[in-house]
């Protein structure tokens, strides 16, 4: 097996257990040389045993799997089915896996879960899987296999959707599919799971991400308990999380906007699979940007501003930023007084400290007065390994403009 060995002074991150090595760090190679996705195991200069992970080109080079010394570097069925157990165990703890009223929920969180460069979320017996490294999608038959082996006949199905997630497309056979049916058709998709008890209908196989946005599970709670009385814009609302939710809170009005025509009908899909078809609902297909620009002064008192990540890498930070305060800035505006906005980042490239400076800069600019009266997190089933903080990709605020 081929070992890395890290440049000198380059191994304190990994003795403190961060999953990444990257490029920069390695001093030499012993062995043949790797390719994408094969295992490595990881040295010290002093050619002493730090861990073991999967082989990538590029600026992270491998992605930790072990730092157990005791462990061999082998990912058999054993290896999968105990590491993915351990998930299902998490999930249960945070009383996700048998709750009543939610049976969707993300079983495995990459670097939060010790799994470097894999997604799996559960949709009521559907698993859909992600693999963002060359190691993990090699793995995807053996996962599917272990996952049939940690949910029994509870599992339905095991859906691949690697092919957007996949940055290396060379020499690999990409192509999203089912893994496992066990019987089952595809007219398991969509599927209508439920969240907090209210319904809605996943379509893993062509909707964004796995199908569903899990991450914002308790933020929509949070909507739901402001929503009593008020208008309500959903800006990106994507499948109408939010919208639902506030609906089921009392809203009086609820608008979502989207500019992708396939969301904006899921939206009111389950706007009618809740409420009906006369619920107080309105879907957009257009820009959002334009639209909360355009929109009449006091016309919301409450809004959600959910947009995609404006940056994925640090070079697109300067002009995520000041997309970032422009629609902020548009919504703060716009919003009577009284109003309440919840607005996100999903870029893990922008911080805390620096989305709560430009949303400060956004409200300066309107010259309204704001307060920030909660901040928003990401759930306990898409968790931050202590040991790696820029799993904390998720934040939010929400603001009282008066």
């Amino acid at each position: 097996m081929t070992r890395l060995y890290l440049k000198n002074g380059r191994e304190e991150s990994l003795r403190r257990f961060h999953p990444w090595v990257f490029s920069g760090a390695i001093g030499g190679i012993e062995g043949p040389d790797p390719v994408e996705g094969d295992i490595v195991e990881v040295y010290s200069t002093r050619k002493e045993f730090l861990g073991w992970g999967h082989f990538q080109i590029g600026s992270i080079a491998v992605r930790m799997l072990s730092f157990d010394p005791d462990e061999a570097p082998v990912t058999d069925a054993s290896f999968w089915q105990g590491r993915l157990q351990r998930c299902l165990d998490a999930r249960r703890a945070f009383g996700l896996a048998d709750a009543k009223t939610t049976n969707c929920y993300r079983l495995v969180h990459g670097e939060g879960d010790g799994l470097p460069g894999l997604i799996v979320d559960w949709y009521d017996g559907v698993c859909v899987l992600q693999a963002h490294s060359a190691g993990m999608f090699q793995a995807r038959a053996d996962i599917a296999r272990a996952l049939r082996g940690i949910y029994g006949d509870r599992l339905l199905a095991v859906y691949d959707k690697s092919e957007g997630t996949a940055p290396f497309k060379a020499g690999l056979p990409l192509g999203d599919g089912y893994l496992w049916q066990g019987g089952h058709s595809s007219a398991l998709c969509p599927r209508t799971v439920l969240e907090n008890g209210h319904k809605f209908l996943v379509d893993w196989e062509n909707g964004q991400k796995t199908g569903f946005f899990l991450d914002q599970r308790e933020n929509r709670a949070l909507v739901e308990r402001y929503a009593q009385g008020r208008r309500v814009l959903n800006l990106f609302c994507y499948t109408g999380g939010f919208s639902v939710y506030a609906l089921a809170g009392g809203a009086v009005q609820v608008d979502s906007v989207d500019s992708s025509a396939r969301a904006v009908d899921l939206v009111q899909e389950n706007i009618n699979l809740n409420f009906g078809a006369e619920a107080p609902h309105r879907a957009l297909c257009c820009d959002a940007i334009d639209f909360i620009k355009e929109a009449p002064k006091d016309a919301y008192d409450l809004m959600i501003v959910d947009p995609p990540a404006f940056a994925k890498h640090r070079g697109a930070l300067p002009n995520a930023l000041r997309a970032y305060q422009r629609l902020n800035a548009a919504a703060i505006s716009a919003i009577a007084p009284g109003g309440i906005i919840f607005t996100f980042s999903c870029s893990q490239v922008v911080d805390r400290e620096t989305f709560a400076l430009t949303i400060f800069s956004a409200a300066a600019d309107t010259g309204r007065r704001v307060r920030i009266i909660d901040r928003l997190n990401q759930p306990a089933d898409h968790a931050v390994n202590i040991f790696h903080p820029e799993g904390a990709y998720l934040k939010g605020l929400v603001l009282y403009v008066e």
